[in-house]
């Protein structure tokens, strides 16, 4: 091959260098087809950690357990998600590939932290699909009320029409991503773009309704008084809000094997998602409690962001803002179904869940996987059904989706960690590294996860049994499930999936000496 004919070959780059390398070196062959630029990168994370999404679904919870002190756990959330992001900053740069936090554990802690990884990322996406779709009930019967199918939008009513809100958004985003990453990407890049043109809008808008100087955010509506751990253990219990909101940003990534010179956009995609979010959010959580006509209205802590828009712009902004909130919830779950499809597809390459060869297949004609697709949608619905008679629906299957993400991370940062004590770890030459501030940004990153792993799963009844008679098994719910999902999946894998790891030969990457797949083997780092 000459050197011209080289550098027109698809995912070759102009300084020869290849993006299919980091693929190749941990057994595979490419397969996706590399169509998404830097914007697409940049719009898969953005939209996986979806500011409007995020901070209008859960500024109510926020302020009923902080008050508007709450607001600091905005940049305590930020400051421990860029250790975690900067880590992953240099894992993208040097394998960006797809269902990064699987491939990434295993490089990093073996076969079998990868495998746990991987399912405990897998499950959370899907409890996350399913979080996110109830974020539906929490806007569209605030637009109107003919959004409010069931009832009247109180206790049970809201959690039954949340799960048929919620099941009509899955049911979209897995048609558009079974029909190929091209449409999704579209979809996505228009979505992010109202959504970035909507948030800076609305921060403008409210800035001009300010009636309150900025001390309101040292408020704590006295929450806290008589619990033994004062304000601190109500600041605790509100920082969900914040915590819930900055993850996904490794989505940039997870689409590696389909983007253009990953292994330097991916990092920066990364970097630029997670700040913006910050910056904008905190922004708009911000100009939110300085504007809201009346602070202390009850409406505040039961309709959120939603109540300040439309009391503060008015029915017809207001209504026009909410429709640019609906439009970033719908491209949030399409992200976040997106890096699901891409984690099972990377896990079943491996050969490493049930029916792998159906699970990684690539539609010749979407060039993409589309069974996963249908899967996940379908336990993403299922999930939503289950909890259909539990009222507190909406802060139950967050605070667990987002425990489980935070572990899956936990498996990427520790093993990391190691390696680097262990002077293992080398970042991709001529790409993003820490430098010198990599072990303490490693070690800063893992304690992060830690504290607020546990933090959330905290067997609080304000977050896990809130309404109705109170269960010990719901107050330890996230404890349980996450136990029942870890234990009982890594039960199944040793004892029958282990047997057959190993990169299936549809997909394993040629040797050069050899005409058959490489070495399915995990290298050392």
């Amino acid at each position: 091959m000459t050197d011209s004919e080289s550098s027109r070959r698809p995912g070759t780059r102009a300084d020869g260098s290849h993006d299919d390398d980091s693929l190749a070196e941990l057994g595979y062959k490419p397969e996706l087809k590399r169509t998404l630029g830097n914007f697409h990168t940049f719009a898969a994370g953005i939209s996986y950690i979806s500011i409007l999404t995020g901070t209008f679904q859960l500024f109510y919870f926020g302020i009923a357990h902080g008050g508007p002190a709450y607001w600091w756990s905005w940049p305590m959330v930020f400051v421990g998600q860029l250790m975690v992001a900067l880590c992953f900053c240099e894992l993208a740069a040097r394998y960006p590939v797809a269902g990064s936090i699987y491939n990434w554990s295993k490089k990093l802690g073996g076969p079998h932290i990868g495998w746990l990884g991987g399912w405990m990322m897998l499950t959370a996406t899907m409890v996350s699909l399913s979080a996110v779709a109830l974020a539906y009930q929490v806007t569209l019967p605030q637009i109107s009320s003919w959004f409010q199918f069931i009832g009247d939008g109180t206790g049970q009513s809201a959690a039954e029409n949340a799960v048929v809100l919620g099941t009509i958004l899955i049911t979209f985003t897995t048609l558009v991503n079974a029909f190929g990453v091209k449409l999704m990407a579209r979809i996505n890049s228009a979505g992010v773009a109202i959504e970035l043109i909507a948030a800076i809008v609305l921060i403008i808008l409210l800035a001009a309704h300010v009636t309150r100087g900025p001390g309101v955010v040292v408020n704590t509506f006295g929450l806290g008084s008589g619990e033994s751990l004062g304000y601190f253990g109500a600041f605790l219990t509100a920082s969900l809000a914040s915590a819930y909101v900055m993850y996904g940003f490794d989505t940039a990534s997870s689409l590696g094997e389909e983007s253009k010179d990953p292994g330097r956009n991916a990092p920066r995609a990364i970097l630029r998602a997670l700040v913006a979010s910050f910056l904008i959010g905190g922004l708009i959580l911000l100009f939110a409690l300085l504007s809201v006509p009346d602070l202390h209205s009850k409406k505040l802590s039961v309709d959120g962001l939603q109540f300040v828009v439309l009391s503060t712009l008015g029915s017809t902004i207001g209504q026009i803002v909410l429709w640019c909130v609906v439009v970033a919830i719908t491209v949030c779950e399409l992200a976040v179904h997106t890096a699901g499809i891409r984690l099972a597809f990377a896990m079943a390459r491996d050969n490493n869940l049930p029916a792998a060869s159906l699970l990684a297949k690539v539609s010749p004609r979407f060039q993409t996987p589309v069974l996963p697709a249908v899967i996940i949608g379908l336990v993403a619905i299922g999930i939503l059904l289950i909890n259909v008679n539990q009222p507190q629906i909406f802060s139950v299957i967050t605070s667990i989706a987002i425990i489980m993400i935070y572990l899956a991370y936990l498996a990427v940062t520790l093993p990391m960690l190691f390696q680097r004590l262990r002077g293992n770890w080398t970042p991709a030459k001529g790409k993003f590294s820490l430098g010198k501030f990599g072990m303490p940004v490693n070690v800063l990153a893992v304690l992060w996860g830690f504290g607020m792993s546990l933090n959330l799963a905290w067997p609080r009844a304000a977050v896990y049994n809130a309404t109705g008679p109170q269960h010990w098994y719901l107050r330890w719910g996230a404890f349980l499930f996450i136990g029942v999902v870890a234990i009982g999946g890594f039960t199944y894998y040793w004892f029958v999936q282990r047997k057959r790891t190993g990169v299936l030969a549809t997909h394993a990457a040629v040797t050069p000496d050899s005409s058959g797949p490489g070495d399915s083997s995990t290298p050392t780092p």
